[in-house]
C-alpha cells in the first residue's frame, strides 16, 4: 500500500541544501549525548527488563558498540554471530521543567530492539537500518530520581516483523554485514512545550528542520536561504510565537539574521514555521571543500526564547542534465566507489569514532574520488555528516539486496526511504537517491520520485535505481559495470572492477612470491581475478576505468555521467578470493593503501578532464640481483621516461591512456625515477621509488582525533608499524612478526593480517610490505597510555599518550565527539573555468535506413534498452556532409561479439575489419578523411562470439551480467547506439 504523504512546503526551484541538526544549550532545549554507561550482556536472562534487575556483573560498554564485534574480519559474514543481547543503563535526568519533553534518539539498531523504561514497555523498531526515535516523556523520572532504560535487541538473520511476519529483503548474508544490538549513537532530547520536531518519522512522526537554498548566482557568491520547522505544542491551547534564523559561517561569525514573523500553535498540534532571505558573500559546498554554515532557527514568546535547534549546513547547487551531473554550474565525471555501508574495521565493525570516519572517508577524496555509493542500506548518521565535512558526494539507499520488491517487502523498503530522507534530506553531500540495487518497475520508480517531492522537494537531488536506462521516470540510472552513454539524465556505473586481491602479494617477484592468481576455485571456477598481485590489480584498474573516460562529458552529446569502483577498503562481506572477506578494496581493512589508490589519484585529477599531470610507479624497488622485471608507470602526462640512476632507459609503451610499460628492467639498487612530460615535450610530473637498505628498526607512528584521546570508552588509536632501514626507509619486502605490549587504561583492538583468524586481536601480528596497523581502544579512565612494538633483530619502538577525561554526569554527557571536527577544505571552492575541453563534436543524423527487417532508428534512439540487428547494411544520412574522424558503437553482445564490418562513407571506404570486445562501446578511428554525408556499414560475415571478460561474474542473478547478445541471430550484426564525430 503506498505511503500517505504530509505536504511540507509549496513547490520551489530545485536546489540544494544542508546538513544535521544539533540543539542548543539550555534552559529552553537540550541534547546530551546518551552513550556513555551502558552495561552489556550477550544472552537473554529473564526479567531484565525490570528496574531492580541486578546488572552489576554485565559488561560496561560505551556505546556505539556491537556486541559482535570481535567477529569483525574474524568470522565470514555468513558466520557473524546472532542472538539476543541486552543493554541497559541507569541516569538520572539534569533539572527542568517537569512540563517539558523528553525524546530518545537511537541512530540505528541491530536489528530489532525492543525499549523499556522503568519496567514499562516503550516500544519496538524492527528494520535494522534507520534512526527512530521514542517519547519517554510519560515514563521519565524527573531528578533526582534514578531511570533505568533496558533494550533488548536481537540480530537473527532471519528476524521477521512482529505483525507481518515478513522478513527484510536488506538482512542478507553476501552484503550487509550484521554487527549485532546498539552499534550507532544515542541521544536524548530536552524540550519545552513548544518545540521543534525531531526529524525521527518512526514512532515519532516527526519532519524536523528542513534548510534550503534556491535562486543560486554561484559566481556572485548570493541565493535565497529558506528554513522551515515543524511546530508542536502540547498544551489544549492556542500559541502564538515568533520564528527567527541566524546563519553563522565556519568561523562562528553571524552573516544573517531574519524573521519569519508570528505563527500560532493549534491546541495539541503542529504548524509549520517558515522564514527566508538573500544571503550574499556564500562559500559554496563543493568537492573537497566541505563548508558548512550553522543555521540556528528559534522560536520566541513574548521576545523569550523556548526553542532553538541548530543545523550545521552546507549550500550547493546541482543540475541533472545532458547526461551529466553539474555542481554548482560546473560538469563533474563521478569518480568514486561503491562502498558497503557498514564501512568496517577490524574488531571494531561499523562502531568507530568520529574522527576516524573522517579519516576514511577523507580518504576517499584525496585518492580521487568525488562520490561515494553506499550499497544496499541507509548509512549511519556519522557517516552521512562526515561525507558532509570531508566535501564527498552521496548516493543514499533505503534498503534491499538485489531485486525489485512486491507487497510488504516493498512497503518496508519505501517507509525505509521515507525516513531516511527525511533524517538526511539536511545534508549537502546526499546528491543522490537510490530505490533500489536493481531496477525497479516504473510504478514503484514513480511512488519513490513522488515520495521525494513531498519530503525533499528543494534538496537538489535525483531519485532513481541501479540499471533504469529506458525508464521514463528515473532521474539517474547506470548498470553494474557496462558503459552507459545518455543526452539526457545521467547513467553512471554503479560497481565496477570488481577484482579482488591482498596488499600482501606486490608482484611475483616480491615475497612471498604469490603467483599472480594463485587461489581455490570459487563455485567450481577458476578465480584468478579474485587473487590477483597488487600490479596487477592496479592494471585492471587502468583498464575498466579508461572505457569511462573515454566517453566523459566534452566527448559528445551522449556522454557517460561517471563510474564507482567497487570497493575502497576491503569489507567483511561477500568475497570470492581466497581470504574470508572481500579485498577489492584500493586500501585494505586498515586503511593502508594499496597501488590502486595511488593509481586513482593519477587518473581521478580534476573535475572531468586532468587537472594537474601526476605519475605513480607500481610496486618499489627492492628486489634479488638476478631479477628482471616489467615496469609499470601510471600517468596522466603525454609521455613518461624511466631513469635508473639517472640512467635513461628510454620512453614507455603506451596502453590504456594512463599505462606506460617498460617490458624488461634489470634490477640494479639505487633510483628507479619516471618523468612525464606534456605534449610539448615539457616535464610536467615525476615519481620515484628508492632501494631501502636492510632492515635495522620499527617505526611507530600514532592517529588520533583533534584534542588527542578521549577517555571515553570509545575513542580509539590508529597506529601504524613498519620496519625501516638505518636511514628510516620503509623496507617494503619485510614481513617480520612484530609483538606489542600495552600499558596503562586502554583496550587493545589490534590489526589484521593473513593468517590464523587473520590475526584479529592477536598482540603479535606480520607486517605486510613493511607496515601493518594496529588500534588501541581508550577506556573511561583518563591517564598515561604506553604501547611497545618489538620484533626479533630489530630495534624496538615505543610511543606513550596520554587519555584525556571526558565529562560525564548521571548516565550522560553534554560533550560530542563530533562537535571537535573541522570541515577538510584542502580542494578549494568549485572553480570558475572550465571542466573540460570539447575533444571531437558529434555529427547529427537526419535519417537511418536498412532493407532488414526492424526499425533502424533503435540505433540513434539514445536508449540502450533497444536495438537493431540485421545481416543487411545499415545507411544514415547525416545532417550535413562532415569529414567524420571517429565512429562510436555499442553492439549487441558487446563483452563476447566481435563482428567484421565494412564502413563507407559517400561511397569510399574508410574502416575494415572486426570490432573490439569490450565493457561497452568501441571507438573505430577512420583510417581515410572522407567529406561526406551518406555512412554505410556492411556486415561482411557472420559474428564471432567468444567470451572476452569470462571472470566477470556475478553473485545473485546472471541476468546482471547480460549484453544483449541473446537478440542477436546467427550472421547478424547488432547495435544499440550508433554515434558519428568530426574534429572539434
Amino acid at each position: 500500500m503506498p505511503l500517505k504523504l504530509r505536504p511540507l512546503s509549496a513547490l520551489a526551484l530545485v536546489v540544494c541544501v544542508a546538513c544535521s541538526w544539533l540543539t542548543a544549550a539550555p534552559p529552553h532545549r537540550e541534547t546530551l549525548n546518551f552513550n556513555p554507561d551502558w552495561h552489556l550482556f550477550v544472552g537473554d536472562p529473564a526479567d531484565a527488563a525490570a528496574p531492580d534487575f541486578d546488572d552489576s556483573a554485565w559488561a560496561a560498554v560505551t556505546l556505539p558498540h556491537a556486541w559482535n564485534e570481535d567477529d569483525a574480519f574474524r568470522q565470514d559474514i555468513r558466520d557473524h554471530s546472532t542472538g539476543i543481547a541486552w543493554y541497559r543503563k541507569h541516569f538520572v535526568l539534569p533539572p527542568r521543567d517537569p512540563a517539558g519533553k523528553v525524546f530518545i534518539e537511537f541512530e540505528g539498531i541491530r536489528h530489532t530492539g525492543e525499549v523499556w523504561l522503568n519496567g514499562e514497555r516503550v516500544g519496538r523498531h524492527e528494520n535494522g537500518v534507520m534512526a527512530f526515535g521514542f517519547d519517554l516523556t510519560r515514563l521519565v523520572k524527573p531528578a533526582p530520581a534514578v531511570n533505568v532504560l533496558a533494550v533488548r535487541t536481537n540480530n537473527a538473520w532471519d528476524v521477521r516483523e512482529a505483525l507481518s511476519g515478513n522478513r527484510f529483503q536488506w538482512a542478507d548474508r553476501n552484503f550487509n554485514a550484521n554487527y549485532g544490538g546498539i552499534p550507532k549513537n544515542v541521544k536524548l532530547h530536552l524540550t519545552g512545550q513548544l518545540y521543534q520536531t525531531l526529524p525521527l518519522y518512526s514512532h515519532l512522526g516527526g519532519l524536523g528542520v528542513y534548510i534550503y537554498a534556491t535562486d543560486f548566482d554561484i559566481a556572485a557568491g548570493s541565493a535565497t536561504i529558506h528554513a522551515e520547522s515543524e511546530v508542536r505544542f502540547e498544551p489544549r491551547e492556542h500559541r502564538p510565537f515568533t520564528y527567527e534564523v541566524t546563519i553563522a559561517d565556519a568561523d562562528g561569525q553571524v552573516v544573517k539574521h531574519f524573521s519569519g514573523g508570528e505563527f500560532t500553535a493549534p491546541p495539541r498540534g503542529r504548524v509549520f514555521a517558515r522564514a527566508s532571505a538573500r544571503v550574499d558573500g556564500l562559500k559554496f559546498w563543493s568537492w573537497g571543500y566541505g563548508y558548512l554554515y550553522t543555521v540556528t532557527t528559534t522560536l520566541k514568546i513574548d521576545g523569550e526564547v523556548v526553542d532553538s535547534v541548530q543545523t550545521r549546513t552546507g549550500f550547493r547547487k546541482t543540475e541533472f542534465a545532458d547526461g551529466m551531473l553539474r555542481l554548482n554550474d560546473r560538469p563533474i565525471h563521478l569518480k568514486g566507489y561503491a562502498q558497503r555501508t557498514s564501512n568496517e574495521w577490524p574488531a571494531l565493525g561499523l562502531s568507530v569514532p568520529p574522527w576516524l570516519s573522517d579519516y576514511s572517508n577523507g580518504l576517499m577524496v584525496t585518492s580521487g574520488a568525488n562520490t561515494v555509493r553506499w550499497m544496499h542500506v541507509t548509512p549511519w548518521k556519522q557517516d552521512v555528516e562526515s561525507a558532509d565535512r570531508v566535501g564527498l558526494m552521496q548516493l543514499m539507499p533505503a534498503g534491499d539486496a538485489e531485486n525489485d520488491a512486491q507487497g510488504r517487502t516493498w512497503a518496508a523498503r519505501v517507509e525505509l526511504m521515507r525516513d531516511a530522507i527525511i533524517y538526511n534530506r539536511n545534508s549537502p553531500s546526499v546528491v543522490f537517491y537510490e530505490g533500489g540495487n536493481k531496477g525497479i518497475d516504473e510504478e514503484h520508480m514513480r511512488e519513490l520520485v513522488r515520495l521525494r517531492d513531498f519530503y525533499d522537494p528543494h534538496g537538489g537531488r535525483a531519485m532513481g535505481s541501479r540499471e533504469m536506462l529506458g525508464s521514463d521516470l528515473a532521474e539517474w540510472g547506470g548498470e553494474m559495470l557496462y558503459v552507459n552513454k545518455s543526452a539526457d539524465q545521467p547513467l553512471f556505473q554503479n560497481e565496477y572492477s570488481r577484482d579482488e586481491g591482498l596488499r600482501k602479494y606486490w608482484d611475483e617477484f616480491s615475497p612471498p612470491y604469490h603467483k599472480d592468481g594463485d587461489g581455490p576455485l570459487y563455485k567450481g571456477f577458476p578465480a584468478r581475478s579474485y587473487n590477483r598481485n597488487q600490479d596487477s590489480h592496479a592494471i585492471e584498474n587502468v583498464t575498466r576505468w579508461v572505457e569511462f573516460w573515454r566517453e566523459r562529458p566534452g566527448t559528445g552529446t551522449r556522454v557517460n555521467a561517471g563510474a564507482l569502483n567497487i570497493i575502497f577498503s576491503d569489507t567483511n562481506t561477500h568475497h570470492r578470493g581466497a581470504e574470508n572477506y572481500r579485498r577489492s578494496g584500493e586500501v585494505d581493512p586498515m586503511r593502508i593503501p594499496k597501488d590502486g589508490f595511488f593509481t586513482h589519484q593519477v587518473m581521478w585529477d580534476g573535475w572531468v578532464d586532468i587537472a594537474q599531470p601526476s605519475a605513480h610507479i607500481l610496486g618499489h624497488w627492492n628486489y634479488a640481483p638476478d631479477v628482471t622485471k616489467p615496469v609499470h608507470v601510471i600517468s596522466s602526462a603525454d609521455r613518461v621516461e624511466l631513469f635508473l640512476n639517472d640512467r635513461s632507459l628510454g620512453f614507455g609503451e603506451q596502453h590504456d591512456r594512463f599505462r606506460f610499460t617498460f617490458p624488461a628492467v634489470a634490477w640494479e639498487p639505487g633510483t628507479l625515477r619516471a618523468v612525464g612530460y606534456d605534449a610539448m615535450g615539457e616535464p610536467v610530473c615525476e615519481a620515484r621509488h628508492v632501494t631501502a637498505g636492510p632492515p635495522a628498526a620499527l617505526k611507530l607512528t600514532t592517529r588520533t582525533g583533534p584534542g588527542g584521546l578521549r577517555a571515553d570508552g570509545a575513542d580509539v588509536v590508529l597506529a601504524q608499524i613498519e620496519v625501516v632501514d638505518a636511514a628510516g626507509r620503509r623496507c617494503p619486502t619485510a614481513l617480520n612478526d612484530i609483538s606489542f605490549t600495552l600499558d596503562g587504561p586502554a583496550e587493545w583492538r589490534g590489526g589484521i593480517a593473513q593468517g590464523p583468524d587473520n590475526y584479529i586481536l592477536a598482540t603479535t601480528l606480520p607486517v605486510e610490505g613493511g607496515v601493518n596497523r594496529v588500534l588501541v581502544r581508550s577506556t573511561t579512565t583518563p591517564g598515561p597510555i604506553v604501547l611497545t612494538a618489538t620484533a626479533e633483530g630489530l630495534s624496538p619502538a615505543k610511543v606513550e599518550l596520554t587519555s584525556h577525561a571526558v565529562p560525564v554526569t548521571d548516565g550522560w554527557s553534554r560533550d560530542f565527539a563530533s562537535d571537535h571536527l573541522a570541515s577538510q577544505l584542502d580542494r578549494g571552492p568549485t572553480p570558475s573555468g572550465p571542466a573540460y575541453t570539447v575533444s571531437r563534436v558529434a555529427v547529427p543524423v537526419a535519417q537511418v535506413t536498412s532493407t532488414g527487417a526492424g526499425d533502424p532508428g533503435l540505433a540513434i534512439d539514445d536508449d540502450e534498452t533497444t536495438a537493431w540487428s540485421s545481416r543487411e547494411p545499415l545507411t544514415f544520412q547525416l545532417a550535413d556532409p562532415a569529414t567524420l574522424t571517429q565512429i562510436v558503437m555499442k553492439v549487441a553482445g558487446f563483452r563476447a561479439r566481435s563482428y567484421p564490418l565494412s564502413i563507407t562513407v559517400d561511397g569510399q571506404e574508410v574502416w575494415r575489419g572486426a570490432t573490439a570486445r569490450s565493457l561497452g562501446y568501441i571507438t573505430l578511428d577512420l583510417t581515410a578523411a572522407v567529406h561526406g554525408q551518406t555512412v554505410t556499414l556492411t556486415p561482411l560475415s557472420g559474428s564471432e562470439a567468444r567470451e572476452a571478460f569470462g571472470e566477470l561474474t556475478e553473485l545473485v542473478d546472471q541476468g546482471n551480467a547480460t549484453t544483449g547478445e541473446e537478440g542477436v541471430g546467427d550472421g547478424e550484426f547488432g547495435v544499440f547506439e550508433i554515434e558519428f564525430y568530426t574534429a572539434p
